[in-house]
């Protein structure tokens, strides 16, 4: 206890450090609350059948990824999920487009167009989202819910909606520029962290009003969770500590006449973080929205597949996603060409392996080998939930035991943290949850 009040102090010693968090904390405040502000003709009394439709399911995810301004008809109920579904179209389109591919070798300046491309591309995604949205509210709520209608209703809420999302991607993106973290995921983080207590208070109201356990069940539950937290830091360090030393082994164990060499692999079991579930579970949005502006019996089918967070083919495929996504953003994130070309230029070499190409290849094929077991892991605790529903939890709490929800939080907050510790270790202070003393300055 007394590291963590040294290190807080410590933090708050950094002036330029203090200054990140709290204007990291005072974006997240700010989105928080546009979320509570509705869209102009709606009376927000009457969203009980709206709030009723996202208390489970695939909705109910999408909820919980926009802290609850799904249900509240708001102006932030896109979220950031159109951007994310841009940055991974723009990011499958750089392994086909030519000109995004010549844009990723210029550097800066090339990611800041594609950056630029990314926002445009947010905006047509929003413009295509929204209308399936406002359909959904039309469909949903009561008429005498809408305090405006016809044109008016729909040009405003289509605007607001646009305007709600382009506003929530300028705060993750200055965010990631101004503060700590990465924005987009905390923005995310902070929407399902919103939605926590109302799970619980759930769960709790439903075993104790309708004799379903009571509060043993209750406190069973709680046990539960943590072990499973437990389980999941335990499982990951072994599964990271068998990788990274396999890597070791046949990389940078075998490499000769260089110092260091670790610095130029990145050893890492799953080396993507959390941005696999985030792509896949975008792409999982995708049937439900195309459900909503489509009345054919097949799209139905299979929205009605793809919305059944219990069954088998949304799982199968959510896991599958996770896996595929794994291997594509570790390709596209670390690029064992460069690295090659750094151990040629260090006058290093693998052993039995022509440096350039060939080295690329052969560290190209041992990340692909510690990415799959991470890949699989991650996948497998993507759909625990699932299992825990069967159970009798109910799934707005249930998505809190593993799945989506638990694996962005913890991995958002360990991100996080690992970018305080870059700071207090770069003005010689321990970093945060680590061990030792004090570092002299040099």
């Amino acid at each position: 206890m007394k590291k963590f009040i040294t290190t807080f102090q410590d933090i708050w010693k950094i002036e330029e450090l203090k200054n990140k968090i709290l204007l990291t904390l005072g974006f997240m405040a700010v989105y928080r609350l546009m979320a509570h502000v509705p869209l102009p003709g709606i009376d927000p009394n009457q969203l009980t059948a709206l709030t009723n439709q996202t208390s489970g399911g695939l909705l109910g995810l999408l909820n919980a990824f926009t802290g609850g301004a799904f249900s509240k008809a708001s102006i932030m109920a896109l979220g950031v999920m159109p951007y994310i579904s841009a940055s991974i179209v723009v990011q499958l389109m750089g392994i086909a487009v030519p000109y995004l591919q010549k844009l990723q070798k210029e550097g800066e300046s090339g990611q800041k167009t594609i950056n630029q491309i990314t926002r445009w591309l947010t905006i047509a995604i929003t413009i295509v989202q929204g209308p399936a949205y406002i359909v959904n509210l039309q469909q949903t709520l009561p008429s005498s819910t809408f305090l405006l209608g016809g044109t008016m209703f729909w040009l405003s809420s289509m605007v607001l909606l646009t305007a709600g999302t382009v506003f929530a991607m300028w705060l993750g993106e200055k965010i990631t520029d101004k503060g700590i973290g990465n924005g987009i995921s905390l923005l995310i983080m902070v929407g399902i962290i919103a939605r926590f207590p109302s799970a619980f208070m759930q769960e709790l109201g439903s075993r104790m009003t309708q004799s379903n356990g009571g509060l043993i069940m209750i406190l069973i539950e709680i046990v539960m969770w943590f072990l499973v937290i437990l389980a999941t830091v335990f499982l990951v360090t072994a599964v990271r500590r068998i990788a990274v030393q396999y890597a070791r082994r046949t990389v940078a164990g075998n490499i000769k006449n260089i110092a260091g060499a670790r610095q130029y692999i990145p050893l890492k079991v799953n080396s993507a973080g959390v941005m696999p579930i985030i792509f896949a579970q975008a792409i999982m949005f995708v049937p439900v929205t195309l459900t909503r502006l489509s009345e054919s019996d097949i799209m139905q089918q299979i929205g009605a597949t793809f919305s059944n967070m219990r069954g088998f083919w949304y799982n199968f495929v959510f896991a599958l996603l996770i896996i595929i996504f794994s291997y594509f953003y570790t390709a596209i994130t670390i690029p064992t060409n460069k690295m090659a070309d750094d151990l040629k230029r260090g006058g290093g070499f693998v052993p039995g392996i022509k440096p350039g190409k060939d080295t690329g290849d052969f560290i190209d094929t041992i990340l692909s080998r510690i990415t799959l077991p991470g890949s699989i892991f991650l996948a497998l605790l993507s759909i625990l939930p699932t299992f825990v529903t069967l159970l009798g939890v109910q799934q707005s709490w249930a998505m809190f035991y593993g799945g989506t929800s638990l694996i962005i939080m913890v991995g958002v907050a360990i991100d996080t943290i690992q970018q305080i510790n870059s700071h207090l270790l770069s003005r010689h202070y321990d970093g945060l949850m680590k061990t030792g003393t004090k570092r002299s300055v040099a």
